[in-house]
């Protein structure tokens, strides 16, 4: 009973989807990007099309994603909004940060991305453009890899800041102390494979087409680097999100080594009582300003 009660709500809501999407305009850019598809299709192996697309992606996203942190540096009217103004960023840090990224990018999670092909024939996951979900569905899928892997990222984070644990792997990442974009994926390897598990568990589950894994690697490289970005932009679109750390959440962790360790939501932060240094910090923060 309780599982036909379920079925019919999300038949429901599928229905709704459906409705809003009727009322939509119609795309213009959706011939051009099937006449794309098709001709990626018809000139590339299933295996280019994932192994390499899938780099090539991962690696144009990332970078386009850091450009404009990058910029900001040299952005006097900008330099208000970061959030740790008495640590600049430098060009060291920066070149330091860029070398690791580097070997991360591709020995590490290359040789994981080479895997895709086989995970997509396994799982009979098809790349035809037919066959792709429409954008309501798939920024729904995306929202559960995104709880999912939130929910990786919280319990395995929190056990690499363990005692034991923490200066063999996760005290790479906190070389920082004043995060910027680009220091997203500044980690030990083994954190990288740690935490980047995450990112899989939700396509597991939720995947059924090739387009979930760009989209999925699309949105979850533009929280982690704005959440590593160091400024508080105000006006920003993702805190229309419903329980959305940002900038200032994370880089309090950053600042403080302790507390805050979910990646993209608060609230296991806030059911476990992880925040509670965060949330005394701010309540001070907004004493001094009423002063």
């Amino acid at each position: 009973m309780e599982v036909n009660h379920t079925a019919d709500i999300l038949g429901t809501a599928y229905l709704a989807v459906e409705y809003v999407d009727s009322l939509l305009p119609a795309n213009p850019l959706q011939e051009p990007m099937k006449d794309a598809w098709d001709y990626m299709m018809d000139n590339y192996t299933k295996f280019q099309i994932a192994t390499w697309g899938s780099l090539f992606v991962h690696e144009f996203i990332y970078f386009v994603f850091c450009l404009p942190g990058f910029i900001f540096q040299f952005l006097p009217f900008m330099q208000k909004y970061k959030i740790q103004q008495d640590k600049p960023e430098t060009w060291e840090k920066q070149w330091k940060c860029f070398k690791v990224l580097l070997f991360n990018h591709f020995c590490i999670q290359l040789p994981l991305i080479c895997g895709t092909y086989h995970f997509t024939e396994f799982f009979s996951i098809p790349y035809d453009w037919d066959s792709m979900p429409r954008w309501p569905y798939l920024l729904a899928q995306c929202f559960g890899c995104a709880v999912v892997e939130d929910t990786w990222h919280y319990f395995l984070h929190r056990l690499l800041h363990h005692r034991r644990v923490y200066k063999y792997i996760h005290k790479v990442h906190h070389e920082f102390t004043s995060p910027f974009g680009m220091q997203a994926e500044y980690a030990h390897p083994a954190e990288t494979i740690i935490l980047g598990a995450g990112f899989f568990i939700g396509i597991m589950i939720f995947c059924n087409h090739v387009t979930l894994l760009w989209a999925w690697v699309t949105i979850r490289l533009l929280e982690t680097i704005d959440v590593h970005s160091g400024y508080d932009i105000p006006l920003n679109p993702l805190h229309i999100i419903p329980f959305y750390a940002g900038a200032r959440f994370h880089d309090f962790h950053h600042m403080n080594f302790v507390g805050n360790y979910s990646s993209t939501f608060t609230w296991w932060d806030k059911l476990l009582g992880t925040d509670s240094q965060y949330k005394h910090h701010q309540h001070k923060q907004d004493l001094k300003k009423e002063q």
